[in-house]
């Protein structure tokens, strides 16, 4: 479709620049006398007219090339085209004026005639341009649209995912804290509702040996003693020294960790 309005637009800037050229040589007469044409009076008028469809010709080239403006030059210049087209067919068909001969008069109807159908096909063509653009740009803004709502959705469901883990994360972590109760924190370091508790060595008592004592007797003066008190007192010291032997070497095993011989006495 726009490339048939590119036609179109090409078309009127041809007629255009034909018709301003046309105008800006409203001086020439004798031109205007040989194609049987009324001259513009006066000829600075019609050298204006003809600048300005220039100019307007000019436009509709520089449309035809400029897809940004095909559309909004098509309809302006095809409103100009068929309003021309109807004021010619008006004061040529209706009130006769100007007074023409017969192939003058068919001329200017016919050229009325082509503007008018140009001029009316190029605005339908440039409505229906313009309602195409802009479905298609109402698509290319739903696809956007639809696009940035993708891109929504996707940083929501990874925040969510990440949020997800943190949540796991934390979970195995109380579960494996729940498992082992063992404190691994720092040393020293209380926390509020679970107080640390710290093992102190264990100093066993210290008990002082002491020596075995022998039972006290009372000094005898031995020069007052008998003979057989004096060998019972031998025989009983001799006895108590044995005992102390004895108990001595008992301490000696037990020290060193050696099982005691069994009793006897």
């Amino acid at each position: 479709m726009k490339p048939l309005l590119r036609a179109v637009l090409i078309l009127d800037a041809l007629l255009l620049l034909a018709f301003g050229l046309l105008f800006l040589l409203t001086p020439w007469t004798s031109l205007y006398n040989a194609l049987l044409l009324v001259q513009t009076q006066p000829a600075l008028v019609g050298q204006g007219f003809g600048v300005a469809l220039i100019g307007l010709a000019w436009l509709a080239l520089h449309a035809s090339i400029d897809g940004a403006l095909t559309a909004t030059v098509a309809k302006v210049v095809g409103h100009v085209n068929w309003l021309t087209g109807v004021l010619m067919l008006v004061w040529l068909l209706g009130l006769h004026t100007p007074a023409l001969t017969g192939f003058g008069q068919i001329a200017a109807v016919l050229t009325g005639v082509v503007l008018l159908v140009i001029g009316l096909g190029g605005v339908r063509l440039s409505g229906a341009v313009r309602r195409r653009e802009r479905v298609r740009f109402a698509e290319a803004a739903a696809a956007e649209r639809t696009q940035q709502a993708e891109r929504k959705a996707a940083k929501q469901a990874g925040k969510q995912a990440e949020k997800q883990a943190e949540k796991q994360a934390e979970k195995q972590a109380a579960r494996d804290a729940a498992k082992d109760p063992i404190d691994r924190r720092e040393p020293g370091r209380v926390t509020a509702g679970f107080p640390v508790y710290h093992a102190e060595p264990v100093v066993a008592p210290v008990v002082p040996a002491t020596p075995a004592t022998r039972p006290l007797q009372p000094a005898v003066d031995e020069a007052s003693l008998t003979p057989a008190e004096r060998a019972e007192r031998a025989a009983r010291a001799e006895a108590a020294a044995a005992t102390t032997r004895d108990e001595a070497r008992d301490a000696a095993a037990d020290a060193a960790g050696n099982p005691r011989p069994p009793f006897h006495g």
